[in-house]
């Protein structure tokens, strides 16, 4: 029977994902597709669950308003959400169930990120500065 991380492994394979780096040992991998947006996103299998975080950007000007649009933005987005990691710098996380974890979910969670880059993109870059 296949491991979680096999399993990982191959949907990220079959989804034409570039496999940067992968570390079997602790369940990372850090993948990248840079025409869907997809820099050095780092996923985690941390059974019973897989962490998917794409860094954005470093929060440099945390104003209200910006950190209000950013959680009002998570209300739209399909699977995951923007969240603020210990170094400042915004990220977009989802986490999925390993044990039932198939292709569609994975790549569901995945296009999620795609379709906000590229609707919200702007909007991000302006946050950025």
């Amino acid at each position: 029977m296949e491991n979680n991380f096999d399993k990982v492994k191959n949907y990220l394979l079959d989804l034409e994902y570039s496999i940067v780096k992968e570390d079997a040992e602790n369940g990372i991998f850090v993948i990248s597709k840079e025409t869907e947006g997809i820099k050095n996103m780092v996923l985690v299998c941390a059974d019973p669950i897989l962490v998917l975080e794409q860094p954005m950007f470093e929060l440099k000007n945390a104003t209200a308003a910006i950190l209000e649009a950013l959680l009002k933005k998570n209300r739209e987005i399909v699977h995951g959400a923007f969240a603020i990691d210990d170094n400042n710098r915004v990220i977009f996380r989802d986490t999925l169930e390993l044990e039932n974890l198939d292709l569609n979910e994975l790549e569901g969670s995945l296009n999620s990120l795609t379709m906000l880059l590229s609707e919200y993109g702007a909007q991000l870059v302006e946050f950025a500065k």
